[in-house]
Order: C-alpha cells, then sequence, then structure tokens
C-alpha cells in the first residue's frame, strides 16, 4: 500500500494522531474567528470585507469596472433606485455592495440572505413576543413587581430587534448599504411586499405605535441589526438618506414589472482572464496568481461550456499551491466541477 500524501489530515486509517495540529491557518475568504471585539469606529466589525474583497486587495491591481457597470451602480446611487444585479454564480454580484461600502467609507454592509421561507417582517423587524410574556409572567408572580405604566410600556422596545432592512431605513445623514442577497430564492410574494418599502423609505412597527403615546417623547429604545440600541419614536421608522441597496439574482426567475421598474437593473457577464487573476491577486497575494495562471486559462476555457463558479477557482488554486502540488491538475478538476451537470 502507497503512503498517503503529506497534505492529507484525515488518512482513512481508522488509527487517532494528532493530524489536526498540522492543520494549516483557513483560506482568507473562511476566516470567521480571526478578530477580536471590534473597535467603535471600526469600519467592518464582522471582517465581511476581507472575506469578500480579499484580504491582499491593498496590493492587488484592483479591477476597475466597466463603463457601463460604473454608470448604473452610480445610477442607482444618484436616483435613490435600488440596484436589482443579475449573473452567473460567482460573477461578483455579492461583492459589489462590498466594494461601494468600503470605497465610499458606508460602514458594515448589512445583508439579508433570502430563502424559499424569506417575507418582508423578517428584513423589517422581529418581535418577540414570547419572551415578553414570559417576563411579564414572572413579574406578576414576584412581590417586587410594580404596577404597570409607562415603565412597562417602555419596556416593549426590549423585545424587538430591527432586521437589515429596518435597520438601513434608520434616519442618518450617510446612507447604509444594503445586500439583499438572491432574491430568486423567495417565494413569489416577497418582490411584490418588498415594493411599498422600497418606495417610500418607510415602515411601522405596530407594537409600539400603541404605545407611543406612553412613552417619553413617544420614542422606545431597540435593538438594530449591528447590535446597537437606537431609539424609534412614534413606532414609525423613516429614513432620512435612502440605503443604496444591492438586491442580486441569478437568474432563476423573472420579477414582476413593479419591481422591476423601481431598480436599476446590472447584468454581469463572464470574466475575463485579468478580471479573474485579479480576484485571486486580491484573495491570495501576486504569487498564487502567478502560479495560478495555468488554471485560471483551464477555468475560463471550461466556463465557454460549463456552468461554473469563481469560487471554484480560488478553492482550487488554493489548495492545490498550499498543500497538493502532486496531482495538481486531477485535484483542481474534482474541485471545479460544473454546476449545471445532470443529476
Amino acid at each position: 500500500m502507497s503512503e498517503p500524501s503529506e497534505w492529507l489530515i484525515y488518512r482513512g486509517a481508522g488509527e487517532p494522531h494528532e493530524g489536526i495540529e498540522q492543520l494549516p491557518p483557513p483560506p482568507p475568504w473562511r476566516d470567521f474567528g480571526g478578530r477580536g471585539a471590534p473597535a467603535p469606529d471600526e469600519r467592518d466589525g464582522d471582517g465581511s470585507a476581507d472575506r469578500r474583497l480579499g484580504g491582499y486587495r491593498h496590493i492587488a491591481e484592483l479591477h476597475r469596472p466597466g463603463a457601463e457597470e460604473l454608470e448604473m451602480i452610480n445610477a442607482a446611487l444618484y436616483l435613490r433606485r435600488p440596484l436589482l444585479v443579475t449573473g452567473s454564480p460567482g460573477a461578483g454580484k455579492s461583492t459589489l455592495a462590498h466594494s461601494v461600502a468600503h470605497e465610499l467609507g458606508l460602514g458594515r454592509v448589512l445583508r439579508w440572505p433570502i430563502v424559499s421561507r424569506s417575507a418582508l417582517q423578517d428584513g423589517l423587524y422581529h418581535y418577540d413576543a414570547i419572551a415578553r410574556l414570559q417576563d411579564v409572567q414572572i413579574a406578576a408572580h414576584s412581590a417586587a413587581a410594580g404596577a404597570p405604566g409607562a415603565e412597562s410600556a417602555q419596556s416593549v422596545g426590549s423585545y424587538i430587534r430591527l432586521g437589515p432592512l429596518g435597520t438601513a431605513l434608520l434616519p442618518s445623514d450617510r446612507p447604509r448599504v444594503l445586500l439583499i442577497d438572491e432574491l430568486d430564492k423567495s417565494d413569489i410574494d416577497l418582490p411584490n411586499d418588498l415594493l411599498n418599502v422600497l418606495e417610500e423609505g418607510e415602515f411601522a412597527i405596530p407594537e409600539l405605535e400603541r404605545i407611543a403615546d406612553r412613552l417619553p417623547d413617544g420614542e422606545a429604545e431597540v435593538l438594530d441589526d449591528d447590535g446597537n440600541k437606537v431609539k424609534v419614536r412614534g413606532g414609525r421608522v423613516q429614513c432620512r438618506s435612502f440605503p443604496f441597496v444591492v438586491l442580486t439574482s441569478n437568474g432563476e426567475r423573472d420579477f414582476p414589472a413593479p419591481l422591476m421598474r423601481r431598480c436599476i437593473h446590472l447584468e454581469l457577464g463572464r470574466p475575463d482572464h485579468q478580471r479573474l487573476a485579479t480576484f485571486v491577486r486580491a484573495h491570495l497575494g501576486d504569487e498564487a496568481a502567478r502560479s495560478g495562471d495555468d488554471l485560471i486559462a483551464h477555468f475560463l476555457e471550461r466556463s465557454r461550456s460549463e456552468l461554473l463558479a469563481t469560487d471554484q477557482l480560488l478553492n482550487a488554486i488554493y489548495l492545490t499551491d498550499a498543500a497538493a502540488p502532486a496531482g495538481r491538475d486531477r485535484l483542481a478538476d474534482l474541485l471545479i466541477q460544473r454546476l449545471d451537470r445532470p443529476r
């Protein structure tokens, strides 16, 4: 039996060993635990910009968008309209939101990943009625509990947390960036449900509206998506600067005309060799981009007839460069499998 390759951590031999200690650091885009608590003025407190834009973006020759791409992005900024970005998986749709936030200094990107069960309420706010009921019952059985009144009304805000869309609509002097990711995964109602909120830039929180007259200055304190306490006046959230909203779609469905007319539509094409090389350089550095140039070329050749994602290319270059120089092409092909292959 031949010896297992040196880079293998799990060897399938059934014998316990300490190989996990040899596991190298994760790829930059999968490093979730390397940062401590962010400073209050830190632009990207959760490290998402590093994962999306690349830890080496400061030394990379960053890709400059084409004229049409720049025009559509700026049109959305000027017109205060959502930007609907469509394209194949890995074309850079989600990264666009992080790029705008990074360049314009607009803070952490508020991200709302859409699934089939997502509803408008999920993006706006969550009211934990069960937790409040439990606290009321505990207080009712406590000898120290006071009479209900203004204090009880104020406490309602403690059970409300704004979602990413709700946080983006908080009044501020500078717009936040909101990424509504993979809208085509939603059920049939969500695109229509978004229309009024995106058009008016405001929404109501009925749980607070009902008690607004019992609150000091009509204000309640709630948590936002960043985990900060913010004040909501009169039970309504109304933006001052309309957020820069990026809605992404893999083109798996058509959207209703009312949504389309409210959006600026940008279609991202397949990246060329230079753009892919820049993408690799930003995430893995110059040396990885040079050593992986043949894999980039092979990836481009295959992408003409197969549905592939740039994430697969990054995985292949990272793993074959850092861990498995032997059998490099075979391993790369195992990692870069067509996404549209018959099941």
